[in-house]
């Protein structure tokens, strides 16, 4: 699944309607595979209401392909709510004359009594008010069809009955009109599908049916609060067509990752899956080090060594006994600029070296990291946490990294690597993620809900997930780990960022389903769903 732009989309609308199909052509492929896809994801018979919110362009066009799509292949009652009145030489709005579908238009029910009605009555809604070309704010008539809309689907305006009991072990006794299903055409109406603005109006769909590749805008926020599940169809174009076979922005998706997931040949030996070495750790974060350590393991890797202060390994070793240790120095309960020595000499023989977990602030610390990489002689690198704040004080800070490090900021951090605030970081989160990579010549791991794997020979991978499960602290060091592992296990630089990222976000809603809370969810957690993970990628 390609990732595009808004123009890239129109161009490739241009030379496909130039070369292969006409534009009506693309309006009808679109509207039937949405009308096709909506019949494999929900039951719909006799009885099932259908409303189909029709704008005035080509997205209102695609609606009504999909009504009379949906007209002619159920018997759905399907009725058609129209901001405008359309030219009777329009084709798509004379087949649905002709099939008798009920048609509303908006500047004849001034009071809204029939949206009201159609809206309240309806079992599905497919939105095709607005497309990917809309401008914000939305105003006068289209806004207030959204308001009243917004206002028969939003689960605290939902009609309830009557409460029998208020008793939380009986949820049945709470008898509530169900919502209906909102199935939006390209996108939800009111986002932005380039700079993710959402409108104050804008409806929230279930899913989302957008047509040749997805947008950008559909990955960040807070447009991507509206999308629901996101589905694509190419219409028809084929995956050669010059603009987009050259797109560089991708979801990852199930099956790229099990291609890339590190071969486990059953002669294999801890030599066979690598030696991660980690350096983490300090006596107010001593969490970090275990959680990065096991997350490699969990990863597949041979051996795991971990370098950190003695009492760290006290206080873990016991609990974490696969790793093997080793004592650096330290001052004040975190690693001393002295253990600089001791790291040259251990990390040479291991495959990655992962730093930053936990490590803190100490001056002392800061003169280690600072120190240590400058040296050219390292394994490959993954830096996390305060490693990366640490590095942010350096002027040029990224001349002192060797090529194909991989970095795992969030918002903040980035920010702080840029020189930019965090505001400016999750609003241009592709551009900045895209540009940086290149910038620094370093593989970018820009993290957040839809977290970006950047490349600096320009392709960036999106993850499709989002959940609230991984907000909680710890789970950055999990993350960590595995790409860590991913690492030591021979897969490229990009492609361990893509692989450890992809099953950390998994695993994230994985343990969300097992604990059957996200608000539950805790890192550990995280860390105990990384075998149910891989073996639903692997399946």
């Amino acid at each position: 699944m390609k990732v595009a732009s808004i123009q890239t989309i129109r161009d490739i609308e241009a030379q496909v309607d130039a070369t292969i199909m006409s534009y009506d052509q693309m309006m009808l492929n679109a509207g039937k595979a949405a009308g096709a896809y909506l019949q494999q994801r929900l039951e719909i018979d006799s009885e099932t209401q259908i409303t189909v919110l029709v704008g005035k362009g080509n997205n209102g066009g695609d609606g009504l392909v999909v009504a009379h799509y949906l007209s002619q292949t159920t018997a759905a009652q399907i009725r058609i709510y129209m901001l405008s009145k359309r030219n009777e030489t329009d084709t798509n709005y004379q087949a649905v004359v002709d099939a008798g579908i009920l048609i509303a238009v908006a500047e004849d029910d001034t009071d809204s009594r029939l949206l009201k009605s159609t809206v309240r009555s309806a079992d599905i809604i497919i939105d095709a008010l607005f497309g990917i070309g809309i401008r914000l704010p939305i105003r006068d008539i289209p806004a207030k069809i959204m308001r009243t809309v917004n206002q028969f689907i939003k689960p605290d305006t939902l009609n309830y009955g009557e409460v029998i009991a208020v008793d939380p072990t009986k949820p049945q006794q709470l008898k509530q009109t169900p919502k209906p299903f909102i199935l939006a055409i390209d996108c939800p109406s009111g986002i932005n599908c380039d700079t993710a603005e959402a409108d104050s109006n804008t409806i929230s769909a279930d899913m989302t049916i957008t047509f040749i590749a997805s947008k950008h805008g559909q990955f960040s926020f807070p447009a991507a609060q509206y999308v629901g599940d996101l589905v694509v169809s190419q219409i028809g174009i084929p995956d050669n067509q010059p603009n987009l076979k050259q797109l560089q922005h991708f979801v990852i998706d199930n099956e790229t990752v099990r291609t890339k997931l590190p071969p486990r040949p059953l002669d294999g030996h801890k030599g066979t899956f690598g030696k991660t070495f980690i350096v983490a750790g300090s006596k107010n974060y001593v969490g970090a080090t275990a959680l990065s350590g096991e997350a490699a393991y969990r990863s597949g890797v041979g051996l795991v060594t971990i370098g950190t202060t003695g009492s760290i390994i006290e206080a873990i070793s016991s609990q974490l006994r696969e790793p093997t240790y080793v004592h650096l120095a330290d001052e004040d309960g975190a690693i001393a600029q002295s253990a600089l020595h001791t790291i040259q000499t251990e990390s040479q023989g291991y495959n990655t070296l992962l730093l930053g977990c936990g490590l803190g602030q100490h001056a002392s610390t800061k003169e280690f990291v600072q120190d240590l990489l400058r040296n050219s002689d390292l394994p490959s690198l993954v830096i996390d946490a305060d490693a990366l704040n640490i590095l942010s004080q350096q002027e040029n800070w990224w001349e002192h990294l060797p090529d194909e490090t991989i970095i795992t900021p969030h918002p903040g951090e980035m920010a702080r690597l840029t020189n930019l605030s965090t505001t400016e970081i999750n609003a241009n989160r592709w551009t900045i993620a895209t540009g940086k990579a290149k910038e620094w010549n370093l593989i970018v791991v820009l993290k957040g809900a839809h977290t970006l794997i950047a490349s600096p020979d320009g392709k960036v991978g999106v993850i499709p997930f989002k959940t609230d499960a991984l907000g909680t602290a710890g789970t950055g060091d999990v993350l960590a780990g595995l790409i860590a592992g991913m690492r030591t296990q021979g897969l490229t630089a990009f492609d361990s960022a893509i692989v450890g990222t992809y099953v950390h976000a998994l695993a994230g809603i994985i343990a969300k389903n097992t604990i059957q809370s996200s608000r539950a969810v805790i890192a550990r957690d995280v860390l105990n769903a990384i075998g149910a993970t891989f073996k639903q990628i692997e399946s």
